[in-house]
């Protein structure tokens, strides 16, 4: 570890062992609580804008930073309250709370509860005493902030451990990102989420919150062809297609054309995307294509099967989706040289599992292995997008609008990370990138959308992140 990394994202024993290299160097664990309570204290402060708080302090490390957190306020003239059901059980935390100094109420109710129970590293779920304790706290006070998770969430996987957990205003992640702050269903009761530094620095082969991307305009020489070709493969249900053409139109691609092999019915398509009707065997050739989408309404019959062999056999980039996710089999990469991107949602994903016998496995796990077994980069989609990529640590998107969860948007996603693609950025950035503006463009779109109408937000999305 060196300098910080505020981006990654860290398991309950990737932070254990970034704490103790802090020790290593010359920290304590008492000093290191000191960091975390102050960093956090500052929060509570803004949030409480001088109302009363309640600090709800468990007995572990977690409860020594609500102490501490405590003290802090007090010291600063706020009315707090500390409800400690279990005494404190490290030593950390009983210096924590000799420091504080106060005296331990069994109930409060107020302004502020600030939720120090449990943190990173529970796995097991609260017992009916400390969850309708908590429950009872969290529904006397107005405001709630949890203190590095939520008391009764997995750190790991963000499960939630107990039915009818509070939700909360604010979750204040110390050190480093969990994965729970930006796993579902975890995530969804955390509200904002604020870093609390206290020196962590990088962690080999930690995973990463993905970063916000930067596009530029083509270069003064550009043309068409410069800029990247994209095939959209149509199939049974051709609507598909087209959507996926329409997005990689706004994609940063400069040629989108769809192939429609002689025996499926061409779609109509706007004015403005090429469709070629004829042998797709013939017309997938042509040596200008940069990048190939397959799988958007494209079936699933014999006929299908044998056109995504070809394809891949063709040995281009390709983005391989929906349909073509169900007809994916190991022996048909076998001899690629070049990356595929696979992108399927939840129960796609199961379905590659079992034909590329990853089956068993959590859906972090299941995304690594699956992108090594497929050599090339995988999107688990869904309200909480991970992209996994050979060689490269685990990207997890920010999340995006849930106004996203309608027909055709996948389709839209296609298209876009086939256009960027077809530019030329590796297959883990050209996920990424394709990613950030589709969530960009559901941001700009507003609520209650199509997935035509998504397409039509590309270009600001574009513009909005160049």
């Amino acid at each position: 570890m060196s300098a910080p990394a505020p981006q990654q994202i860290l398991t309950a024993e990737q932070m254990k062992a970034a704490e103790q290299w802090l020790i290593d160097a010359g920290e304590t664990v008492e000093s290191l609580m000191e960091r975390a309570g102050s960093g956090a204290a500052d929060w509570v402060w803004r949030l409480a804008a001088g109302r009363s708080v309640t600090v709800l302090c468990g007995p572990g490390n977690n409860g020594g930073d609500g102490y501490v957190i405590a003290r802090v306020l007090a010291e600063r003239g706020l009315f707090v309250s500390v409800v400690a059901p279990i005494e404190p059980k490290t030593n950390a935390a009983q210096t924590a709370r000799s420091r504080w100094g106060g005296e331990v109420v069994e109930h409060a109710s107020g302004d502020v509860l600030v939720d120090c129970l449990f943190g990173t590293g529970l796995g097991r779920p609260l017992s009916d005493e400390l969850l309708g304790l908590l429950n009872n706290l969290s529904t006397g006070h107005a405001l709630r902030i949890a203190v590095d998770l939520p008391s009764g969430v997995d750190s790991d996987n963000g499960d939630v451990l107990n039915d009818g957990l509070p939700e909360y205003d604010l979750t204040l992640a110390l050190g480093a990102w969990k994965h729970a702050h930006w796993f579902m269903p975890a995530m969804a009761r955390m509200g904002e989420r604020r870093l609390v530094d206290i020196g962590v620095g990088k962690v080999h082969s930690a995973a990463r919150l993905s970063a916000r991307p930067s596009f530029r305009k083509p270069a003064p020489d550009a043309h068409k062809y410069s800029r990247g070709m994209v095939a959209v493969i149509a199939g049974a249900m051709p609507g598909a297609a087209v959507l996926a053409a329409c997005a990689a139109q706004h994609g940063g691609a400069g040629y989108v054309k769809i192939l429609v092999d002689e025996d499926c019915e061409p779609p109509a398509a706007p004015v403005d995307v090429v469709v070629e009707h004829g042998s797709l065997f013939q017309l997938v050739r042509d040596n200008r294509i940069n990048a190939i989408v397959i799988g958007p309404g494209f079936g699933r019959s014999d006929a299908a099967m044998s056109r995504l062999d070809w394809i891949l056999a063709c040995d281009v980039p390709t983005v391989v989706d929906a349909d073509a996710l169900a007809l994916l089999q190991p022996p048909m990469l076998e001899d690629r040289s070049l990356p595929i991107i696979a992108t399927p949602h939840a129960g796609e994903l199961e379905g590659m599992a079992n034909a590329f016998g990853t089956v068993g496995l959590d859906r972090v796990e299941q995304a690594i292995e699956l992108a090594e077994a497929i050599e090339g980069v995988l999107v688990a989609k869904g309200p909480d997008t991970i992209v996994a990529a050979q060689g490269s640590s685990l990207a997890v998107m920010p999340p995006s609008t849930s106004w996203l969860s309608t027909a055709g948007t996948g389709d839209v996603l296609a298209g876009l990370i086939g256009s960027r693609l077809a530019t030329g950025v590796s297959p883990r950035l050209a996920a990424e990138q394709g990613c950030w503006l589709h969530a960009e463009a559901a941001r700009l779109a507003g609520p209650v959308f199509t997935a035509g109408q998504l397409v039509e937000y590309v270009p600001d999305a574009f513009a909005a992140l160049s």
